[in-house]
């Protein structure tokens, strides 16, 4: 797909992999809208690379609905989405203080899983409407998952159930959308260097980066958004997770 005039929204794009991926495809000629709920990082944000920026609650169905409309005002129904936005919040099932919390697991997959899936459904039902390209090809929708899905430490049980909950959704996605030229794709990032990373890895040292096999560091926020434009640009890739994480298993 070109990304020249493309309308893209990128969510959870204030900071980390999501902030990164908008420079990237703004950098690219696309018509970029970020969304996020920190008001005040994705003005910035917006103004550094001249998009369209709106502060969302994407938890928050009708505010999601109005924020999706914003950007179609703006820039016409979006192409491309990248939903870059996650909650991590490690917390062990049992502690001294007794079990979890259940809202605590709650949030979780609201914010993870289910809003998700709420902004797959608006972006879907209006790439459906767009004109196909020449290759058949409406719109590309595109999910930051994590290999904790697969992988999961302890105290992430709520987290890995909320990111595995997304990557179970994908291909039954792209088989659905598929018949109308939208795909559907994950990434599955490893130990990046983001704020998702330190809320998550209490116990940053050496020894963690040098699990990885190679190489042997975190990685960076613009090698995940190389690997959205790759995405973006290779229509046979669909329906399927892609890990970004230097061969590390945990």
């Amino acid at each position: 797909m070109d990304l020249w005039q493309c309308p893209v929204v990128v969510t959870g794009a204030a900071s980390g992999l999501g902030a990164e991926t908008a420079r990237h495809l703004a950098e690219a000629g696309a018509r970029v809208t970020v969304i996020d709920i920190d008001a005040t990082r994705i003005g910035r944000i917006g103004e550094e690379i001249e998009a369209l920026a709106i502060a969302c609650d994407l938890s928050d169905p009708d505010a999601t609905e109005a924020a999706f409309g914003e950007a179609r005002e703006a820039h016409g129904a979006a192409r491309i989405l990248v939903n870059c936005v996650g909650l991590a919040h490690p917390q062990r099932i049992l502690d001294d203080d007794g079990p979890m919390p259940l809202d605590e697991f709650r949030r979780l997959v609201e914010v993870n899983l289910i809003a998700g899936f709420n902004m797959m459904r608006l972006a879907a039902a209006d790439m459906v409407k767009l004109p196909p390209h020449s290759n058949g090809e409406r719109g590309l929708i595109i999910f930051t998952t994590s290999i904790s899905a697969y992988e999961g430490l302890s105290g992430e049980a709520a987290y890995a159930a909320s990111k595995g909950g997304v990557v179970s959704m994908i291909l039954p996605a792209a088989r659905e959308l598929g018949t109308y030229g939208v795909r559907v794709v994950g990434i599955a990032p490893g130990l990046f260097g983001t704020a998702t990373l330190f809320a998550m890895e209490r116990n940053l040292d050496s020894r963690l980066v040098h699990a990885i096999p190679f190489p042997h560091r975190f990685g960076d926020p613009s090698e995940f958004a190389m690997l959205v434009t790759h995405v973006i640009q290779n229509v046979m890739i669909n329906g399927t997770v892609l890990r970004l994480d230097g061969g590390y298993h945990r």
